[in-house]
């Protein structure tokens, strides 16, 4: 059986690079935009919207067509919504089933449970969140105020658990639902890599 990591994360935390920096560590596949590309290329719906939906609520009014629709226009959001999903569920196997992987996000930990996957969660302070929003953020967004910055964070974390919750029934975040949760306050990722790594031996 391949080895699979799987990272749910809080935004800000630095889940995203500690699962790129352990893929290479490990030698394996790193998955996540690359997910929604795929679906995205199945459904015949843009990129952008299929991102606005994955681990989010979804966003009614937002234009959804690339070419022509992959659904009929009766369609509801909610069936769209549920056909994305299963897209997912139907690709996070598949990448699973290719090689060694580390998938970020979009309920891999849930839907790869059968394949006994390492399972993380990815946290952080909220000022260390902050300050890496800040490094890694557009240029417009740079200048936003701590409280803007904090309330932005909030609200896609709750969007993220809303979603987690909604197809496994699960809180997220949870520790009783993954093996190691992870705290990268003031913690360099590129060492926590090197460290996690080891655990996968």
């Amino acid at each position: 059986m391949n080895k699979i990591v799987t990272i749910g994360r809080e935004f800000g935390s630095g889940g995203r690079e500690l699962g790129r920096r352990l893929a290479e560590e490990l030698g394996a596949a790193y998955y996540d935009k690359e997910i929604v590309s795929e679906i995205a290329k199945r459904t015949e719906l843009s990129e952008q919207y299929v991102q606005s939906i994955v681990e989010r609520k979804p966003v009614v009014l937002y234009p959804i067509h690339v070419g022509r629709s992959f659904y009929p226009a009766l369609d509801t959001v909610a069936e769209q919504n549920a056909a994305i999903y299963a897209r997912q569920h139907e690709i996070i196997r598949e990448m699973a089933d290719r090689s060694d992987c580390v998938i970020v996000g979009r309920c891999a930990d849930f839907i790869l449970r059968d394949k006994d996957p390492l399972r993380l969660f990815v946290y952080a302070d909220m000022p260390s969140k902050i300050a890496r929003c800040r490094q890694k953020a557009p240029e417009g967004e740079a200048r936003y105020s701590d409280r803007k910055l904090a309330r932005m964070i909030k609200k896609i974390d709750a969007e993220r658990a809303h979603y987690y919750y909604f197809y496994t029934g699960r809180k997220w975040g949870d520790p009783l639902n993954f093996d190691v949760c992870v705290n990268t306050t003031q913690q360099e990722i590129k060492a926590l890599a090197k460290a996690i790594a080891r655990l996968c031996d």
